[in-house]
């Protein structure tokens, strides 16, 4: 049949549903968008270490930089000129030992970091990582015994540290190390110190990924030998997550979280519709080199991948999205 053909037996049928009249313009598809992106739902990520004056990019994640606390302070404040309303801050401590002492030291980079943004930006939240892989000699996320992590014994210093945390000004407390019970242990910690009204956004689906490469190396929390197996998640699993986030939950969990994001975009849609509570994603730091080199090699354009890549997350059901990308985004977007 002829292209003319085609087209006059189309006009023949008498079409009543052209869904591309939707389609035709750009304010026409803008005005029918069903999944929106917005500044105010991105989380920036910070990496703080001692010194002044110090910024340094990390060469796995270009445009990542590890910050001092003054430079962080004043990194927070743009973020907040650019319309983000928080930062989720990450320590390099000067020294480190077994017991990872340095995570609930009150004058470590994220407690000093938390006080001078808050000077600095007194509007913007901010959000600690409570983990101690930062703090370790030996990386991993916990006390050890032998090569194994001693789970009852971490959460204690997970719960001292999120109190150390909220002293400091931190409005969220975000554990990260994936122990049992350490959700209820510092929600306790924290009423009992007077911070009732300090929230806690739990890593309750934390996956063992492959695309933590470049995180480790901003933060310097390679483990020394073995791996996280023991207490991260195995990426075949779903329901497993629906129960992690269950009990984070019940423990007293404020907002959920899946991580890493784009491979786990099922995973987030799933936890969405089962509970419906405030649920973050982590678009993670691989997901973000790979988009950076990508682009660095001419095979994408980054503004667009980018955005598409922050668009499904929030479209399988993340209220907040942890992204490196979150300056950036909140640019175009503005």
């Amino acid at each position: 049949m002829t292209s003319t053909a085609s087209a006059e037996r189309i006009r023949n049928l008498g079409l009543t549903h052209r869904p591309r009249r939707l389609r035709r313009s750009p304010a026409m598809r803008d005005l029918v968008r069903e999944t929106r992106l917005a500044p105010e739902t991105f989380v920036h990520p910070l990496f703080v270490c001692s010194g002044d004056g110090v910024r340094r990019e990390v060469p796995s994640m270009p445009g990542v930089f590890q910050l001092s606390v003054d430079e962080a302070a004043n990194e927070a404040a743009a973020a907040g000129q650019d319309g983000i309303k928080a930062v989720l801050l990450f320590g390099l401590p000067e020294d480190k030992d077994d017991a990872g002492s340095a995570a609930y030291d009150p004058d470590a980079p994220v407690q000093a970091a938390a006080r001078a943004i808050k000077r600095a930006a007194p509007g913007l939240l901010v959000v600690t990582d409570v983990c101690l892989c930062e703090y370790t000699a030996h990386g991993h996320c916990g006390i050890l015994e032998g090569e194994e992590i001693v789970n009852d014994a971490t959460v204690e210093l997970l719960a001292r540290t999120a109190v150390s945390h909220a002293e400091a000004g931190a409005d969220i407390v975000a554990p990260s190390d994936m122990m049992d019970g350490r959700v209820g242990a510092i929600r306790e910690a924290l009423d009992a110190a007077g911070f009732g009204d300090t929230a806690i956004m739990s890593y309750a689906a934390k996956y063992c990924s492959a695309y933590y490469g470049p995180f480790r190396d901003a933060a310097d929390s390679a483990p020394a030998f073995g791996d996280r197996r023991t207490h991260q998640m195995d990426p075949a699993n779903v329901e497993e997550a629906l129960r992690e986030v269950a009990l984070d939950l019940e423990e007293g969990a404020d907002i959920v979280m899946v991580k890493p994001a784009v491979h786990y975009l099922d995973v987030i849609s799933r936890v969405k519709q089962e509970f419906n509570a405030p649920l973050a994603a982590y678009h993670v730091s691989g997901e973000y080199a790979m988009l950076k080199a990508a682009a660095r090699n001419g095979w994408i354009d980054e503004q667009r991948a980018m955005l598409e890549c922050l668009t499904a997350i929030r479209r399988a059901g993340a209220d907040i999205i942890i992204t490196y990308y979150a300056r950036e985004a909140a640019r175009l977007l503005g």
